[in-house]
């Protein structure tokens, strides 16, 4: 069974990660992973953080030599901010005073989350509960995402709508809009729509205000049968999207058509099967490579809802929870949009559903194992990838 957990806050001294159920024998180096906590950092509207912060990752163990040994691997992500935020944020002692937070934003964990545990310092929710979570998410699920292209599986993300700007990219192949999203500062891989995305973030600092988006997951060449209909907790697009949801700030997911398949009659939304040499196509992707809960080799679609970030420089109404007068919500460092790097901890998520579901019907302890029942599984039932 493939798992992880992450460990850390936000302005601690470093963020860890825990993964097991890594085969042995998987190809992996820190630089790979670097480049993905790299890609997360990107994008047009982040905030201040991002100009402190340069994440590298230490590989602490379960991997020797460049290949993963079968064991935990355990992976950190030092916060550079440390040094300026260790005399509030000590473990043992720490004058919590100056950082000390009493006014809950608005569409945060703040209220819930001292409400929960009883803390009489919003900072001890807010710390953890805060996005900077993702950087050892993304972290970790690299090893996932080597794992899928040591089978042929990759994974891309782009944002396909940011505030009332809407991407046109539905008929751009995969490889087009890896193509396209090199050079975007916003993972779009339309242009013009990019150019006005950006004036729409501008125009949202200016006001004091955040803005929101959908991103788009593609992950192709995945082969027929990862997930399954047997039980609700072993369905494939429910793994995916209890993924995404996880993700700080995502409300909503959807698969193929998504929202749409539910307004249009079934002629016009379920794909049509035709025969081929070695295997079955369909004519279309509605169901976006996931029928009853199992993919059925075309390209999987996932697309998520991320709200507009609940810190906002021009503060919302709230109440001080010490004196219990109104007040204007607190103001942490944040970014205006981060949509983009939503997108990128997208991947990182579905790319450890999908190495989780291949591992349960393939596994082995050892990429070599693995490697032979992979290949015996193709050659058997000829399996072919569809659209």
């Amino acid at each position: 069974m493939l798992r992880y957990l992450t460990a850390g806050e936000s302005h601690g001294p470093a963020l860890t990660a825990v993964m097991e159920g890594i085969p042995a024998g998987l190809q992996i180096s820190a630089s790979y992973i670097d480049e993905q906590l790299a890609r997360r950092q990107q994008g047009y509207g982040r905030g201040g953080r991002m100009k402190i912060e340069k994440d590298r990752v230490q590989i602490l163990s379960g991997v020797r030599g460049g290949y993963t040994l079968g064991s935990p691997v355990t992976l950190q992500v030092q916060n550079k901010d440390w040094v300026n935020w260790e005399p509030y944020m000590g473990v043992e002692l720490a004058d919590y005073e100056p950082k000390r937070v009493s006014v809950p934003r608005p569409g945060h964990g703040d209220l819930a989350g001292v409400l929960k545990y009883g803390h009489d310092d919003i900072r001890n929710v807010l710390e953890r509960a805060s996005a900077r979570e993702t950087a050892a998410r993304v972290a970790v699920c690299s090893l996932a995402r080597r794992f899928l292209e040591h089978y042929g599986m990759e994974i891309t993300g782009h944002v396909v709508q940011l505030g009332s700007i809407k991407a046109n990219s539905k008929s751009q192949s995969i490889n087009l809009i890896k193509e396209s999203i090199k050079t975007s500062e916003l993972l779009c891989a339309d242009p013009e729509a990019e150019a006005a995305m950006k004036k729409e973030i501008d125009s949202a600092r200016e006001r004091g205000d955040s803005l929101g988006g959908i991103f788009e997951i593609i992950a192709a060449n995945v082969p027929v049968g990862l997930g399954s209909h047997v039980q609700w907790d072993r369905k494939l697009d429910a793994r995916l999207a209890f993924s995404l949801m996880s993700i700080q700030a995502i409300k909503g997911v959807e698969i193929g058509l998504g929202f749409t398949a539910a307004v249009l009659p079934g002629s016009q939304v379920h794909d049509e099967i035709f025969s081929s040499p070695g295997g079955y196509t369909r004519g279309s992707n509605n169901a976006g490579g996931i029928e009853a809960g199992i993919s059925n080799g075309q390209k999987i679609v996932l697309r998520a809802a991320m709200k507009p970030i609940a810190t906002l420089y021009r503060p919302l109404r709230s109440v001080n929870m010490s004196t219990g007068a109104g007040a204007e919500a607190a103001v942490e460092r944040s970014d205006i949009c981060a949509v983009p790097a939503a997108a990128v901890v997208g991947e990182a998520v579905v790319a450890y559903e999908l190495a989780a579901a291949f591992l349960e019907k393939f596994g082995g302890d050892s990429i070599a194992e693995i490697d032979f029942r992979f290949n015996n599984y193709l050659e058997q039932f000829g399996v072919k990838q569809g659209n």
